[in-house]
């Protein structure tokens, strides 16, 4: 199906689009939010125990049980900063952008479902897999993300956005409500708790690859496969095609501005989400809540659901008060988060407050996310969403770089999980700093002069 042939605002493509979130989110929540952290941490920690100061080494370097996956994480977005936007050029010059989505999101569920071989001395595999699945989780995305101007005109894709973030958190929430059943009863039908924890792994990679079918069935490429001119590849037309959009790009200096703010509010939003699990089950010395772990995926697991619907409302807030005007919103609610993890939830009650925080946190999760993505869609030129949304993924769901190193150092060099939450503060006042200074009026304007000389 062509450009000129292919439907904007068809449910039935849209419903396809929204499936890839269904089917990827289930990497999110049950690998890299409830079960990877506080395994991989056990493991560390265990082997932490052959050395005097409770860390372990990779060569020379100590490292923290708590701070591995954190520091893995950050790994992964310094390796997505590297190949995302070469391949979001090769995707736009190509048109192989659904080709490429789905190569990734196969290796991205395939070592998601390696994960099952993790155990013991094995601790560094499960990093290593983690690092390469997160990989290619950030680059399918990309491709996600770049269908949405496609698919859903500009009036329509507040609500497409939030949409699919809201069909994200109802898979995943399933997902977790399958594990959460297998987990509880696991010793009931004969399956130790490690073994319980890395089939769980394993099924969000199966959840991914099953279910991103539906997508690969109802997703229209938007042209025809480009052919290569003569003694070129896609890699070199790519980083040609990247010079390019690099030489332009300061004719979009608003699109360049929300994306600085983006990287900023958005890398707290997933540090926070990805170092949460690792926060609740930590023992109470290391500043955490000792939460068990069948406690925190009954509270992951309430905020999955209740983010679906939080998802939706942020839809209709951006409607009432503008885009922008909601992630501000949001943003200060996520201030608020962190702060009061840093100074309550030292109680007995501290498992209601987690469990009321996480309320909290599941209204604005997906609504901060899904709006600043259809607001990024109306600030990038036509021809080149996969380049800008590569971009735009540095700090998307499930990617966070500097945010994850911040709290890995605040925790080792402070020897509380605490100090880690509170230093993603930041993060938050930063973006609510530059954001208000994004003009995105003028930055349509300048996506559609662009286009217009582009259509001579």
């Amino acid at each position: 199906m062509t450009q000129a042939q292919a439907i904007v605002n068809d449910k039935r493509e849209i419903f396809g689009w929204a499936m890839y979130d269904w089917a990827n989110s289930a990497f999110s929540a049950t690998v890299g939010t409830v079960f990877l952290g506080p395994y991989i941490a056990s493991l560390v920690a265990d082997a932490a125990k052959a050395f005097p100061d409770g860390m372990v080494r990779i060569g020379n370097i100590p490292i923290a049980p708590d701070s591995f996956i954190p520091y893995c994480v950050s790994i992964s977005v310094g390796l997505q900063v590297l190949f995302l936007p070469i391949l979001g050029a090769i995707a736009d010059y190509s048109h192989l952008r659904k080709r490429m989505m789905q190569l990734f999101a196969t290796i991205g569920a395939v070592m998601t479902i390696l994960l099952f071989f993790v155990s013991g001395s094995l601790w560094w595999l499960g990093g290593l897999l983690f690092i390469l699945a997160n990989l290619a989780f950030g680059a399918s995305v990309v491709f996600y993300n770049s269908y949405l101007p496609d698919i859903a005109s500009e009036d329509q894709r507040d609500r497409v956005s939030s949409y699919g973030w809201a069909m994200g958190y109802l898979g995943d929430g399933i997902l977790l409500a399958l594990n959460l059943a297998f987990f509880f009863f696991h010793k009931e039908l004969g399956v130790p708790t490690g073994l319980a924890i890395r089939i769980n792994l394993a099924s969000a990679g199966v959840w991914w690859l099953g279910f991103s079918f539906f997508t690969w069935a109802r997703l229209h490429p938007r042209h025809a496969r480009r052919s290569l001119p003569q003694n070129e590849t896609y890699f070199s037309i790519g980083f040609k095609q990247l010079g390019q959009t690099i030489r332009e790009i300061r004719r979009f200096p608003e699109t360049l501005k929300f994306l600085g703010a983006y990287f900023l509010y958005n890398d707290g939003i997933q540090t926070v989400i990805a170092v949460s699990s690792t926060f609740a089950v930590a023992p109470i010395l290391r500043g955490g809540l000792e939460l068990d772990l069948n406690t925190l995926t009954v509270v992951i697991l309430i905020i999955q659901f209740t983010a679906f619907f939080g998802a939706l409302f942020w839809g209709r807030l951006a409607k009432w008060v503008g885009a922008k005007r909601a992630i501000l919103i949001s943003l200060v609610i996520w201030a608020g988060v962190v702060i009061y993890a840093y100074f309550g939830m030292k109680g007995n009650s501290r498992v209601t407050e987690f469990m009321v925080l996480g309320v909290v946190i599941a209204l604005v999760l997906g609504g901060s996310q899904a709006i600043s993505r259809s607001l990024f869609a109306q600030m990038i030129p036509d021809g080149k969403e996969a380049e800008f949304y590569s971009f735009y993924e540095v700090s998307e769901r499930g990617t966070s770089w500097t945010g994850p190193l911040l709290f890995g150092l605040a925790n080792q060099l402070f020897g509380s999980l605490r100090y880690g939450i509170l230093s993603l503060i930041f993060y938050f006042l930063a973006g609510m700093v530059v954001l208000p200074l994004v003009n995105e009026k003028k930055a349509i304007n300048d996506v559609k002069t662009y286009n217009a000389e582009h259509a001579k």
